[in-house]
């Protein structure tokens, strides 16, 4: 194991600056977005700017064959992406708990056969995206469902966002449920 670390400095020095944002997200992980977000506007802003410009150096330097130069503009193709974390407290700097809500799906593909077409899997999917956002905002997503569908025919077109779950206000009836 030492040997690969020996091979690869850049790599290593790559794992110890997202360690250090990594660091930082631990201290964070359980207070309120705005929290979250004003200490990554404190803290972790410059970092990122540093990794970047890091990264777009070193970059320059490597062959496009070389497998780090392959995994840093894996990282730099989709660095807007990345760095809206910065600029957003809701969002989770890692994608550990899609990857745990996605787990059923791995685990049940072989019982979805009902799904039947693409077109069907498609539906399965965005039924599912919707339910495990809901579950994500700490909302009932049966509670949630019931009321955006009562209410989504009579409500303004420009006024959908209000229905996502991260701006839904009940109804007296879902909040009941």
């Amino acid at each position: 194991m030492l040997a690969d670390v020996a091979k690869a400095p850049l790599a290593l020095e790559a794992v110890r600056r997202i360690d250090v944002l990594f660091a930082i997200e631990r201290e964070i992980n359980s207070t309120k977005a705005t929290q979250r977000l004003a200490v990554r506007q404190q803290r972790s802003r410059l970092l990122v700017a540093d990794f970047e410009a890091w990264m777009r150096s070193e970059r320059a330097r490597l062959s496009r064959h070389n497998e780090i130069a392959k995994a840093m503009d894996y990282m730099l193709k989709r660095w807007v992406a990345f760095t809206h974390v910065l600029d957003d407290g809701r969002i989770c700097f890692s994608n550990n708990a899609a990857e745990h809500a996605l787990r059923g799906v791995a685990v049940g593909r072989k019982n979805w056969l009902f799904a039947g077409s693409d077109r069907g899997g498609e539906r399965a999917a965005a039924i599912y995206t919707l339910i495990t956002t809901a579950k994500l905002n700490d909302i009932n997503p049966q509670a949630w469902l019931e009321d955006v569908l009562r209410r989504i025919a009579d409500h303004p077109v420009g006024k959908l966002t209000d229905l996502l779950p991260w701006n839904w206000t009940p109804t007296a009836n879902a909040a009941a449920a």
